[in-house]
């Protein structure tokens, strides 16, 4: 009888190491399901978005762009973090200049959150960037990026084109959000300041 029981109790002490098992990738996980349940799931009557959330979402880190900075990086370089971006020719008109005003005092406006906030800048011609633009915006990654391929990663809102909005990417590196063309950035912070509140992640 001893020895017949010995298959039964290797059973159980297998099964015993899968629950631990499971018990602690449902921990882990568990802070950015619950971001994305309380950010898209669950949301009180009276709650609405300034941003346009992009759906379906999809990955941006495989963007193939190239560092016009010696301290830029690249959208798969900053993952982990959440990237406000836009999208302009290197020789950046009024519009694009007030995108990135807008992107610099909405992240900060965050606060002590900002250091999870990074800004970027994807040129999508052969230009560069004027050196006062970049003074001005000291700390921004500038890329520069294909244009057909940026237009797929970054799509517009039907009447418009990519350089007309500011995004939002997450930081597992998903395109999450796109703001409307000439964005109020105070309605912008509230949108931000809701996802950073809503996920410990990046």
């Amino acid at each position: 009888m001893p020895e017949a029981g010995k298959p039964e109790a290797t059973n159980g002490k297998r099964g015993s190491g899968r629950m631990k098992l499971l018990a602690v990738l449902v921990v882990c996980a568990a802070p950015v399901i619950a971001s994305y349940l309380t950010y898209y799931v669950i949301k009180p009557e009276g709650r609405t978005n300034y941003g346009e959330l992009v759906q379906p979402q999809h990955e941006v880190a495989s963007l193939a762009a190239t560092a016009l900075e010696a301290d830029s990086r690249t959208l798969s370089e900053l993952r982990g973090k959440w990237v406000m971006l836009t999208v302009a020719a290197a020789g950046c008109d009024k519009a694009c200049q007030d995108r990135l005003y807008a992107i610099r005092q909405v992240r900060l406006t965050t606060g002590k959150e900002r250091e999870r906030v990074e800004r970027m800048l994807i040129v999508t011609d052969d230009g560069r960037p004027d050196a006062s633009l970049l003074q001005a915006h000291e700390g921004m990654h500038v890329v520069r990026a294909d244009a057909a391929q940026v237009a797929r990663m970054f799509p517009a809102a039907s009447t418009g084109q990519p350089s007309d909005h500011i995004f939002i990417v997450d930081p597992m590196s998903n395109l999450m959000m796109r703001f409307p063309k000439d964005a109020d950035p105070n309605r912008m912070k509230k949108d931000l300041s809701k996802l950073l509140r809503a996920s410990r992640v990046g």
